[in-house]
């Protein structure tokens, strides 16, 4: 299994603050940036078809702006494991290295069929 992985992404329109309704500027959306960092916890793993991960726990800081434009790089590196349950080291980077992001997602690997099976019907 992988233990480490790294997305890349460009901030676009759609990725801002007031495009996801999470402020009202024309940066990166904190949102958007967790979903990116989550992306690369997922990467970061190498499960068989029967089986997912997700996710439990978010403890990030989102430490600086990111502008429409701005490629940011998000990684992740697995620092614990105890049976389904696994810790990523998470962070994130613009282009100038700069940090834009950094703390710890944690994510339970779930028998995909058996997972879905208990959710309530709508």
């Amino acid at each position: 299994m992988p233990r480490t992985a790294t997305v890349t992404h460009v901030v676009g329109d759609a990725d801002t603050a007031a495009a996801l309704g999470s402020g009202d500027l024309a940066v990166l959306a904190t949102p958007r940036l967790l979903a990116w960092l989550e992306e690369a916890t997922c990467a970061a793993l190498d499960l068989d078809e029967h089986r997912t991960s997700v996710g439990t726990r978010v403890e990030v800081e989102h430490v600086a702006a990111s502008p429409v434009g701005a490629t940011v790089t998000a990684t992740a590196d697995v620092t614990y494991e105890d049976g389904r349950l696994l810790r990523f080291r998470v962070a994130a980077h613009d282009a100038h290295g700069t940090i834009v992001a950094h703390g710890e997602v944690r994510r339970v690997v779930v028998d995909r069929e058996r997972f879905l099976s208990r959710l309530p019907t709508p």
